[in-house]
């Protein structure tokens, strides 16, 4: 039979775990009130404050397997995809979103397209992008999403939120439906339209050789917020001032 004192440790450890429970539910509970505050007031547009605070109301969903880049990441992969574009230049950005929000953070006039779309299976992001801008999307099903982007894509970015084969693979038949076949042609500014980037594990790179065979790895690390214990690479089918093809 246990002691008084065990009964105590007890109750202790129980009023403890009660209120651990309460202080975690009250932070879910103010995040919530906070993004819905955000969605009513953001319906139609994002507001020079809200663009601001980014991809800090969108909480990591680890379960989605979602890892946030870091500001300067985010900013050099959308610096790829904008430098050279022009006004009809259509960018894609799968599965990235803070890719989005580092160009949703810029001002109108230092964006050279409205052409760009965010293809997401998280749904809270079209709050990110707008109703015009946003694409459901669901890796299992790569080519089921709305046909308006399908062979239109000059420059595309895709970050598949799983490192196994199977969505690598998957992922890769949606950026294949999305972009325009590769004319060697050129934006207005003199700079090749068609680009094609994806960041993902080093381990992945047997995968990406496969899926993207005109794509290198190049020097440029990406880096996550929160950290991430796998070790990233990007890819691409081209060089620019933020990097070049890594030796081999």
């Amino acid at each position: 039979m246990g002691s008084d004192s065990d009964s105590e440790n007890e109750l202790t450890l129980s009023a403890n775990a009660l209120a651990a429970l309460q202080e975690f539910r009250l932070e879910e509970q103010q995040h919530q009130e906070a993004f819905q505050k955000m969605y009513d007031a953001a319906e139609e547009e994002y507001s020079q404050t809200q663009k601001k605070e980014g991809m800090k109301l969108f909480k990591e969903d680890w379960q989605l397997s979602q890892f946030w880049y870091t500001d300067s990441t985010a900013d050099t992969l959308a610096d790829s995809l904008l430098e050279g574009a022009d006004s009809e230049t259509v960018i894609a950005i799968v599965s990235a979103p803070s890719v989005y929000a580092a160009i949703k953070r810029r001002e109108p006039e230092n964006v050279p397209t409205e052409h760009i779309y965010l293809l997401e299976f998280d749904k809270r992001f079209e709050l990110l992008a707008g109703k015009e801008h946003f694409l459901f999307y669901d890796y299992q099903k790569p080519e089921e999403f709305d046909c308006k982007l399908k062979g239109k894509v000059d420059r595309l970015i895709i970050d598949p939120p799983f490192l196994n084969d199977d969505c690598q693979t998957k992922s890769s038949i949606t950026a294949k439906v999305l972009l325009a076949k590769n004319d060697e042609s050129k934006t207005k500014n003199g700079v090749t339209k068609h680009r094609l980037v994806s960041c993902t594990g080093e381990r992945m790179s047997k995968v990406i050789s496969k899926v993207y065979p005109d794509t290198s790895i190049t020097t440029f690390l990406p880096e996550h917020a929160n950290g991430l214990s796998n070790e990233f690479r990007c890819y691409a089918n081209f060089e620019w001032s933020g990097w070049s093809f890594a030796s081999t």
